[in-house]
């Protein structure tokens, strides 16, 4: 419980050698955004049924001078991937698994080089990227020690998984479970980066990497080409921004669901969480309704690819809308919910530097091990966050070929007006914004000890991933009361373990003003802080 300081640098990821990879890089001068490259590279090879290459991701980043501003490295739908396409396959919906699932281009790498061209040219970064892939070719050759909840993953969604091209022969070497414990080795992963740190990024997209991906996709199955991978460019963007009581709030605009986040604190925000005892049943169910407000009015109304949105995602954070969805929710009464939630295979990971820069990194490939496909020639696993595009011409995430489906993805970032900087975040698909909700309101409203805030008990409207029922999942440590006075509002309360996985893997980083650092991870996962 108790919250790891720091004075030059310090990270936090769900998986300890990926903070380790980080704060090797700040010890060495890397800046925070080659350290946040470091991390990822390790924790796509480390963490693999969670996260990977073959992913979308997105960063929201506070320079030491200068507005924040955020990475968008979504990939959008194949050329091909129309809704013809897979009705000519006599299908009502896109699959969850296999080449069909695994229509949009991964964007993850892309946004790697971004963010480094943005090291280079803002920051004066010159750490070599065979030294920010360094760990992760190294623990994707020599093996890293598979974790309990690879080993767990593996074993719940064996069936669903085994049959899908390529998954047996890495998730399964010899045909069996990887133990927890035993050396996990990844070695054509690990050529394809050593292809990566020699030949440049932009050879996932561009060069002898993306032919070897676009062919493998193309023999199974899969609606992508060489020529989508060719024209994709992660994007520079600015956050969306929330005036709140305490501080200025940004995260991830359109197509994540960070506009979502957000709308979450700023309806509290209205709702006097000051007044309420914290993680009482009453701060609980102002959270949980503040959650269904924003879901029904906000997010499926509206959220998808900001193109074909029909309003101004900013916009719908303006203080009179939130005003308005606050005085909707009642104090006493549960709002009946039969919510249409998602899961996911996430890793959010934070990095603060010497000069106070600050990440906000979350990668994904969507489900665990996303699509299911691995890809022979570079062991790339593939994602599936196409699968949530809808097959429906009028439903607002409709397949369109060039178009971004909705991501649950959002990293979270807050400027307090007492100079204080935070990162936070979540895996756990529409999870996120709950639990966002949750540890900045223990920290920023309660004062909690920042891994207090992240370790202390949590809930979760819906599903997420290991599980799909859309009742109110409550960890068992929250005090009887609790439970008994959430029922009797009427919330389908459904207890789970004392640290269940299912409620995700949070982290926090705060940077005070005279440069002390705190760091929180979740004991929910692998994970760590590492600081010097």
């Amino acid at each position: 419980m108790q919250t790891t300081l720091a004075r030059r640098g310090i990270s936090v990821a769900p998986h300890a050698l990926a903070a380790q990879s980080a704060v090797a890089v700040l010890r060495e001068g890397g800046n925070a955004l080659e350290a946040m490259v470091a991390a990822a590279a390790t924790i796509s090879v480390v963490y693999a049924h969670m996260n990977g290459i073959g992913g979308d991701a997105f960063w929201v980043v506070r320079p030491a001078s200068g507005a924040p501003f955020a990475i968008d490295a979504s990939g959008p739908a194949a050329q091909l991937a129309t809704i013809d396409f897979y009705r000519e396959r006599d299908l009502a919906q896109i699959p969850a698994r296999g080449a069909l699932a695994a229509n949009t281009v991964a964007g993850t790498v892309a946004g790697w080089d971004l963010a480094l061209e943005e090291s280079r040219s803002a920051r004066g970064g010159r750490m070599p990227l065979s030294r920010l892939l360094e760990d992760a070719i190294h623990y994707a050759d020599a093996g890293v020690p598979v974790t309990l909840s690879q080993e767990n993953a593996t074993r719940a969604k064996r069936a669903e998984l085994e049959s899908v091209p390529g998954f047996a022969a890495r998730f399964m070497p010899g045909g069996a479970i990887p133990a927890g414990g035993r050396l996990f080795m990844q070695p054509a992963l690990a050529g394809t980066l050593r292809r990566l740190a020699e030949a440049g990024l932009e050879d996932f997209y561009r060069g002898d990497v993306a032919r070897s991906l676009a062919h493998d996709l193309g023999v199974l199955g899969s609606p992508l080409r060489v020529a989508d991978l060719e024209a994709y460019r992660a994007r520079r963007v600015a956050p969306l921004e929330l005036a709140h009581s305490s501080s200025r709030l940004f995260n991830m605009r359109p197509p994540t669901q960070g506009l979502v986040s957000l709308a979450i604190l700023g309806i509290c925000d209205r709702l006097d969480l000051q007044a309420l005892a914290a993680d009482s049943a009453d701060h609980v169910h102002a959270i949980v309704e503040a959650t269904k407000q924003a879901f029904l009015e906000l997010r499926d109304p509206y959220l998808t690819d900001e193109s074909w949105m029909t309003a101004d995602p900013q916009a719908l954070l303006a203080p009179d809308r939130l005003r308005a969805l606050a005085e909707r929710i009642d104090p006493h009464r549960a709002l009946p919910w039969g919510g249409r939630t998602a899961p996911g295979g996430t890793v959010w990971m934070g990095v603060i530097d010497a000069d106070g820069s600050a990440v906000s990194f979350i990668q994904s490939i969507y489900h665990e091990f996303g699509s299911g496909v691995v890809l022979p020639g570079t062991q790339v696993n593939w994602q599936n966050r196409g699968c949530s595009f809808s097959l429906d011409p009028n439903r607002i995430n409709a397949l369109h070929p060039g178009k971004r489906p909705f991501h649950t993805l959002n990293p979270a970032l807050a400027l307090f007006t007492d100079g204080r900087t935070m990162v936070y975040g979540t895996m756990g698909g529409d999870g996120q914004p709950q639990t966002q909700a949750a540890v900045f309101t223990r920290y920023a409203l309660y004062g909690q000890p920042l891994q207090q805030a992240v370790s202390a008990p949590r809930w979760l409207l819906g599903r997420t991933w290991g599980s799909m029922s859309e009742t109110l999942k409550i960890e068992s440590r929250f005090e009887d009361a609790v439970f008994e006075t959430l029922r009797a509002r009427g919330h389908d309360v459904e207890p789970l373990g004392a640290f269940d996985e299912t409620m995700g893997h949070a982290g926090a980083l705060v940077r005070h003003p005279d440069g002390v650092l705190e760091g929180a991870y979740d004991p929910r996962s692998d994970g760590a802080v590492a600081g010097y």
